[in-house]
């Protein structure tokens, strides 16, 4: 599998740099006649754009996708897609590559530059390049093309935790998420959180946080045991979103402190003839195949490398030096990753209802 793709049966690759013309994506797999359009797209990219708020990257981009292939505008006038190929395209408008000519040569610390340069020999230094999270944006693409393929199933994300700061769980509101900067589906929480990240911000630090993304009515039997798990693809596709450093399901890294008897989801005669489970600590996955239940990952960000405290570091010569961060960065990288979260979790479904319908019919 090349490293700029994922997937198996639905699978997208993307393309372009942070500072480059444009970036883009080759979406593979979406079976043919589904009504798509880039109005469609649109909105899901709309909650992932920056300078939206001052607790984001001040970076003003459009993010105005464009459908280059893969759909057919049909007698009755709506645009459906063909069965092949889907090519997206967003052109980058508002790039300050100046911002980093002080910087090309130094290791900024948190960031990929060490790394990139040694295994290639060349970066683009210019907003991390390749390595940039201006690249979620095609996955936030390439997941509301993924959400026409599974479009009984409801995915949703939020922010549970900024710092040590955590929602508290019993005013969780869905309908709060989109009312508030920061995904919150706590509306005490964001307003505590709002002067908090703004205490960050004025001190030109940043703040990690924690994603919970929750899918509703996924089927039982998508998955497969030992290298087919769900959950296995849903950890990678998350652990493959800039900044994350750590994912977990269902209760996660707090299964650790419970008993056998605390853990299990014990089950009971559903009216429908499916169980009905007492709890969900499984996260709507067990032996790597889906419940039926609610499928729940939560993944950690770490704080947004790019701050403008001095920091040390050396550079390409090997001599130390310090290095301050200029430009716009996000001072809490974690609120714009909920709509990716999103977007990655709709992807590895809609993969695992192609491959569930392929290997059972």
């Amino acid at each position: 599998m090349s490293h700029n793709s994922f997937g198996h049966l639905f699978r997208f690759t993307t393309f372009g740099e942070s500072h480059g013309p444009a970036i883009g994506c080759i979406v593979d797999g979406c079976p043919p006649r589904i009504e798509l359009t880039e109005a469609e797209i649109q909105r899901d990219l709309e909650r992932r754009r920056p300078g939206q708020s001052r607790f984001t990257t001040q970076r003003q981009e459009p993010d105005q996708v464009k459908i280059l292939s893969g759909v057919y505008t049909e007698a009755d006038g709506i645009q459906r897609t063909t069965g092949t190929s889907i090519g997206l395209l967003i052109e980058n408008t508002d790039q300050r590559s100046k911002d980093y000519s002080d910087i090309a040569a130094k290791y900024r610390p948190g960031h990929a530059d060490y790394t990139y340069q040694s295994k290639y020999g060349i970066r683009d230094p210019r907003g991390g390049g390749r390595s940039s999270a201006r690249e979620t944006a095609m996955r936030v693409a390439a997941g509301a093309v993924a959400r026409k393929v599974i479009p009984n199933i409801r995915v949703r994300g939020a922010l549970v935790q900024i710092g040590p700061h955590k929602i508290d769980r019993a005013n969780w509101n869905w309908d709060e998420v989109d009312n508030n900067p920061f995904f919150c589906p706590d509306a005490k929480a964001a307003a505590m959180w709002a002067d908090y990240l703004d205490g960050i911000r004025k001190a030109g630090s940043s703040i990690g946080a924690v994603i919970e993304v929750v899918a509703e009515n996924v089927p039982v039997g998508w998955g497969a045991p030992i290298y087919g798990k769900l959950d296995s693809d849903l950890a990678s596709a998350m652990m493959s979103i800039n900044a994350v450093k750590g994912v977990e399901i269902g209760a996660g890294f707090a299964a650790a402190e419970l008993t056998g008897e605390e853990n299990a989801d014990c089950m009971r005669a559903g009216n429908d003839g499916a169980p009905r489970f007492t709890s969900n600590n499984a996260g709507g996955i067990l032996g790597g195949i889906s419940t039926g239940q609610d499928v729940v990952v939560r993944f950690a960000v770490k704080p947004t490398s790019s701050i403008l405290t001095p920091r040390d570091t050396i550079d390409r010569d090997g001599n130390e030096t310090t290095l301050i961060t200029k430009g716009r960065h996000d001072p809490c990288v974690g609120i714009r990753a909920v709509p990716v979260g999103e977007a990655m979790m709709a992807i590895v479904l809609a993969d695992h209802f192609l491959r569930h319908r392929a290997q059972i019919g």
